[in-house]
């Protein structure tokens, strides 16, 4: 009697080979391409503000105010005269800025929390749930208001905000994307060969959810770049005369029937960095097969 010998899982990919895969999925997909592509634009906006504009995003002058678009102010001026095509410029960096650094965080403690809650399980997975769903339960902007009224303004108290809203469902889409991945052969024999929950988790299960974590980003991103800028048209976020596109908004919208593009160039901008972030991680998500309510989001 022949018996079928199975063969064992194979080991996670190298480097390079998962960079290959990447950029190999990267360029089949449209809508992924198109959506960095507008990402791209933005972020050389950003760095480039100084070079495209000569005027100074807070600098008042209040002879030039409510102008229209013309030769020498392109979309216009609001009403303390400053120019409106510079702050929206400018702008960019603020939002960017903030916005990376605080997706950066969120995704980062997301992702450990959650490939931790994976690999321990038992207690510390259960009441992990319990204090995530506690938290999940505060309605998302409440809970920015709650730390913004709580500690103040300003980028590093909206960075942390920023975390305590989003990174539990960070940590519930990383943590079913981890569960795949942790009974595999070579987690089991890492664990048998005595190694720290850190060294399995950089070396055996971050490598193998990658893809997730980087549709994660993309989505999170997104949701960060319009919360921030809701922060700012409520007055909780950037400080006047601070170029900010929801500030830009808040400032400008009882003169919208004067100077409708001091209110609205704003809002393209944000309009299409949000298109171009979801773009990308909708093309990454169906590139990569990642399923997002599968994972827990």
């Amino acid at each position: 009697m022949t018996t079928l010998d199975t063969a064992p899982p194979a080991p996670p990919a190298t480097a390079p080979a998962r960079a290959a895969r990447a950029w190999r999925t990267l360029r089949s997909s449209r809508a992924a391409v198109i959506g960095l592509a507008i990402v791209g634009v933005h972020v050389l906006i950003a760095v480039l503000a100084p070079l495209l504009t000569s005027y100074d995003p807070i600098a008042n002058d209040s002879s030039h105010a409510l102008l229209g678009p013309g030769w020498d102010h392109w979309a216009g001026t609001d009403q303390y005269g400053r120019d409106v095509l510079a702050r929206v410029l400018y702008g960019g960096r603020y939002a960017l800025g903030v916005s990376v650094a605080a997706t950066l965080v969120t995704v980062a403690l997301g992702t450990v929390v959650g490939c931790a809650a994976a690999l321990r399980g038992g207690w510390f997975d259960d009441v992990l749930g319990r204090v995530l769903d506690a938290v999940l339960a505060v309605p998302s902007i409440l809970a920015l208001l709650v730390v913004v009224t709580a500690l103040g303004t300003g980028p590093a108290v909206i960075v942390l905000a920023i975390a305590v809203v989003y990174v539990p469902q960070v940590v519930r889409v990383v943590r079913g994307a981890a569960l795949a991945v942790v009974p595999a052969d070579y987690v089991t024999a890492a664990r048998a060969r005595g190694e720290s929950t850190w060294s399995i988790l950089r070396r055996e299960v971050l490598p193998n959810i990658t893809d997730v974590v980087c549709v994660e980003f993309a989505m999170r991103a997104s949701w960060v770049v319009l919360l921030i800028s809701s922060l700012s048209f409520l007055g909780f976020g950037a400080d006047p005369p601070t170029p900010d596109w929801g500030l830009m908004v808040a400032e400008n919208r009882t003169a919208i029937t004067v100077v409708p593009m001091a209110s609205l160039a704003p809002i393209i901008a944000l309009a299409t960095l949000v298109v171009g972030l979801n773009l990308a991680a909708d093309g990454l998500s169906k590139a990569w097969g990642v399923d997002r309510i599968r994972e827990g989001s």
